[in-house]
């Protein structure tokens, strides 16, 4: 899971990288890339969004799990638990960032 979610939350950097640096260099007037930047990280916010409320959700179907198996030992629990919580945190990081974004677009609109 440590993969495919640090793929993921670097697979929606990049995107969200490429496309402001697409926009940026586009030759419109500034309020028009402005609103385009700002649609598009409002995109990337909800998906941002989904992606935390999917790592809660699956992180205590695991919990549950993992608590009526008596096969699992602690550490692999610990394991899993520290492998979403760091998604998570990286997740809420990243959305914190494209918030921080949009308000500054906004404010310069």
């Amino acid at each position: 899971m440590s993969k495919s979610s640090g793929s993921f939350l670097a697979f929606i950097a990049g995107l969200a990288a490429g496309t402001a640096i697409g926009i940026l260099y586009a030759p419109e007037k500034g309020e028009v890339t402005r609103d385009k930047l700002s649609d598009t990280l409002g995109k990337y916010r909800v998906q941002l969004e989904e992606f935390i409320a999917d790592l809660i959700e699956r992180g205590d179907e695991v919990a549950i799990e993992m608590a009526g198996g008596g096969d699992v030992d602690s550490k692999a629990k610990a394991d899993g638990k520290k492998v979403v919580n760091e998604a998570r945190q990286k997740a809420e990081k990243l959305l914190e960032d494209v918030e921080t974004l949009m308000s500054q677009i906004k404010s310069k609109a």
